[in-house]
């Protein structure tokens, strides 16, 4: 398994499952087949309401604690600095772990240097082996660590063909944080599966669709966490990393860029009011 080392020296794998919108009734069989198939990093969060069946697979794998890399992430609501440091200790009790991972502010809205600073502590204390952050402009992101001791490891930002982020990729690689994609399939929109670029290149290589994006993300230096609920898939798209793009291919790709999500409008100030009000408990 190919991996990446983080700025604080930690490595993380270069591939993970993801499991948001995963049922919480199908998300431990998910993950059990996932860890079956060769995933050793699993990624959810408190706001997808699926950690036990994480946390329930990760005891029943047979695997030692320290071959998984166990990421989550802190819902806006518990953005204030003692709220934060309760929040993590539900996600620890709901997953059954006695460290994680990784540890990602969710969005970037509410009191985010309380909730930073709360994860802060909990790093230091050794709780965390690596912090991060998810869905951060380079503005937000820059203005984050120059007012903190501790720089995020990570940024996870929605990456896939359709909207690549290669302002953000630029910035991050400058500063030595990991680039990580959520929804590298872009959740199925625009057709992606029938991109008639994507199908070619796939169709050269003896591969899928799926593969070609992995792969693609993949050399730009962007980790991934596909999800699917299919083991089938899950054996796919780990097959990923056994082949290389061309320039000429990796240019092709590049230019299904839009430079806009196709899954919501981060300005869209309706969508910013419903993420930073939305409550996930009372």
């Amino acid at each position: 398994m190919k991996e990446v080392r983080l700025n604080n020296g930690v490595m993380m794998p270069a591939i993970g499952f993801g499991v948001f919108q995963i049922p919480e009734n199908d998300t431990e069989r998910a993950v059990s087949e996932a860890l079956e198939t060769g995933y050793r990093m699993i990624d959810t969060a408190a706001s997808y309401f699926n950690e036990k069946q994480v946390g329930n697979a990760i005891r029943h794998s047979g695997l030692k604690r320290e071959e998984i890399f166990v990421t989550t992430k802190l819902w806006i609501q518990d953005y204030e600095y003692d709220d934060a440091l309760l929040a993590f200790d539900k996600s620890m009790s709901s997953l059954g772990l006695d460290y994680l991972d990784l540890w990602l502010l969710h969005k970037p809205y509410g009191n985010y240097y309380a909730a930073w600073r709360a994860a802060e502590r909990l790093y230091k204390e050794g709780r965390i082996r690596a912090i991060g952050v998810t869905s951060f402009s380079n503005e937000r992101l820059q203005d984050l660590f120059l007012h903190n001791e501790i720089k995020p490891a990570v940024n996870q930002l929605e990456t896939h063909p359709f909207f690549q982020q290669k302002a953000a990729n630029t910035f991050l690689s400058q500063e030595g944080i990991q680039h990580e994609a959520w929804a590298p399939f872009a959740e199925g929109q625009n057709d992606i599966w029938n991109n008639p670029v994507l199908k070619a290149i796939a169709a050269r290589h003896g591969k899928t669709v799926g593969n070609v994006v992995l792969r693609w993300l993949n050399q730009r230096n962007v980790v991934v966490i596909p999800k699917t609920i299919r083991k089938e898939r899950m054996a796919e798209n780990l097959n990923s990393f056994d082949f290389t793009l061309t320039k000429e291919e990796m240019q092709a790709i590049a230019g299904l860029d839009t430079g806009r999500s196709p899954i919501y409008d981060d300005m869209d100030l309706a969508t910013t009011k419903y993420i930073g009000t939305h409550k996930i408990h009372d």
